[in-house]
């Protein structure tokens, strides 16, 4: 069961997730802005430099996703869904929301989606 004290503590690794989050994708927009795709005199270092361009794109579209989840999370917390499947409707149990606090589903209903 959901217990206001194990919400708080919840709402606590969601705001430390959110804010770790948003300095790493400060840090990726800032390697973005380092892009030397094109400028090197090999086309070797052009390689590594796209490869390096892609990553870093991927990474910023991950972490944007999960700053999301993390902020859907949050919003649940406030309007008092959190906690609940959104699959089944069924309570998620707190090991699960502690290991994953921006869960929206159930170990059930994952391993069903999973299948």
């Amino acid at each position: 069961m959901l217990t206001p004290e194990r919400i708080e503590r919840l709402r606590g690794y969601l705001f430390e997730q959110q804010e770790n989050l948003r300095q790493q994708l400060v840090g990726l927009a800032d390697a973005a802005q380092e892009s030397t795709v094109g400028l090197g005199n090999h086309m070797a270092d052009d390689a590594t430099a796209a490869f390096d361009q892609a990553t870093v794109v991927s990474l910023r579209r991950n972490h944007s996703r999960m700053l999301a989840d993390v902020e859907n999370a949050l919003q649940r917390m406030e309007d008092g869904s959190y906690g609940r499947c959104e699959r089944c409707s069924e309570e998620i149990d707190f090991a699960r929301l502690k290991a994953l606090p921006a869960t929206t589903l159930c170990m059930s209903c994952q391993r069903l989606i999973e299948l």
